[in-house]
């Protein structure tokens, strides 16, 4: 019997698999290991605080990457202006301190003060756009006049606020209507949205700046669209500030020129309005795939023009390489992915429009950016967010990155999962899950 019993027990286990020798390979791993990492990262980005913390850290990083890059790009301009070598860094660096506090305000501030700041900012703003073609008052830089003179070698440009301006006061008048149910009718959607905003476009482009004008006017649609204007409604639109683009750009010969430099081949003339986007292309091909090395540019000694400010990627291309330019557009995706994630995941209109057309500034305005630099669009003149030398332009976009991270915060889920996070909320929780032990257990 024990025999038998023990040679029933032998049948009974489990024969191994033909080849499973001490020489065999080791068995594969099943091949849902990416579907695996796939739902990780799922679950991973669907945690209330992602949006939060995506918007926090995406934007710390190109403003201190922003930093570096300005340094090494300005360089070479203030000593031409017999200024210290760090002149321009200095001047960012502490519009960065500042627009972090601001940011760092804006972030704390509740929805209903944000919505209540809404009016006086149009008003201030609208006043200080006014100022700027007072003869006297305004200054004219690269022949824009849209700059006031504050103290010292601080200036301000009020056009670069009018965009928070216009998001807060639309958001909240579209907030309003949509409570009252007044979205439904294509008048009370345009107006009186649309008329200020083409006030605003008029005295921006007084100053002759086309750049902030179609910043200003992606804003406007960026609403429109989460408003749910109708196709008609919305194609009316977009056809009227069309033409009226065709017109400023056929009216202009500094426009016309640089709409002539888009895909520019060859070696322009330094007279010619082409010189700065070839150097731009230049600057990104000699970069290859690691760059030159942090410093080591040469497109910067004098042959691009605006290194530090409109043109600040080529210059990052060129010293940091593909990987460089890469990682800055993954940042700029990221950012601008949380942004959406806010606008659509929450029931608060105000919020929605609010995040919704931060978010549609701040990808515009990178395009626009980064297409010009690559050849793909006309030189606008407008700088990469977050990224390019001017104060002006810092401020009031990392004001508006502190709205959206005010925003994620509010969110219930987002408050719920902070506020398990606090000290004193996390020392009741635990000592509500320790079970009283009996009087003499150690």
């Amino acid at each position: 019997m024990p025999a038998e019993k023990s040679s029933a027990v032998r049948s009974r286990r489990p024969t191994p698999p033909r080849g499973a020798g001490r020489g065999s390979p080791a068995p594969r791993a099943p091949r849902g290991g990416v579907r695996r990492l796939y739902e990780q990262a799922r679950r991973a980005w669907d945690r209330p605080l992602t949006a939060y913390y995506v918007i926090l850290g995406s934007s710390l990083l190109i403003t201190v990457l922003g930093l570096v890059m300005v340094y090494s790009a300005s360089m070479i301009q203030a000593l031409n202006i017999d200024k210290s070598s760090t002149y321009f860094f200095g001047k960012q660096f502490v519009a960065a301190v500042i627009g972090g506090v601001l940011m760092l305000i804006a972030s704390r501030m509740p929805v209903k003060l944000h919505r209540a700041l809404a009016y006086p900012m149009l008003m201030i703003t609208v006043f200080l756009m006014v100022l700027v073609q007072v003869p006297g008052i305004g200054i004219s830089r690269n022949g824009n006049q849209n700059w006031l003179y504050l103290a010292g070698p601080f200036q301000l440009q009020p056009s670069e606020f009018g965009k928070l301006a216009l998001i807060l006061w639309g958001a909240d008048l579209l907030a309003r209507k949509q409570d009252k149910r007044l979205l439904a009718q294509w008048k009370h959607m345009l107006v009186p949205l649309v008329p200020v905003a083409f006030m605003l476009l008029g005295l921006i482009m007084l100053g002759g700046d086309m750049g902030t004008a179609i910043i200003l006017t992606a804003i406007l649609f960026g609403l429109l669209w989460l408003a749910g204007a109708p196709t008609r409604l919305f194609a009316g639109v977009l056809g009227f500030a069309a033409a009226v683009a065709v017109l400023l750009i056929w009216t202009s010969p500094n426009r016309m020129s640089r709409l002539s430099c888009m895909g520019i081949i060859g070696e322009p003339d330094p007279d010619d309005g082409c010189w700065q986007a070839a150097h731009g292309i230049y600057a990104l091909a000699s970069g290859g795939w690691f760059g030159s090395g942090l410093g080591a540019s040469v497109e910067k000694w004098g042959q691009l023009p605006e290194p530090h400010t409109d043109f600040i990627f080529a210059i990052t291309g060129e010293e940091l390489g593909l990987a460089g330019t890469l990682s800055v557009l993954a940042l700029f995706a990221a950012l601008g992915y949380a942004g959406i994630r806010v606008a659509g995941r929450t029931e608060d209109p105000f919020v929605r429009y609010a995040a919704g057309g931060v978010t549609t500034w701040i990808m515009a305005q990178a395009v626009i950016n980064i297409g010009a630099v690559l050849g793909l669009l006309p030189i606008a003149g407008v700088p990469l967010p977050l990224f390019s030398y001017g104060g002006s332009a810092l401020l009031p976009t990392m004001f508006a990155v502190g709205l959206m991270i005010a925003f994620a915060r509010n969110d219930p889920a987002a408050k719920a999962a902070l506020a398990m996070r606090r000290p004193g909320v996390r020392w009741k929780t635990m000592r509500r899950r320790v079970k009283k032990r009996p009087s003499g257990e150690r």
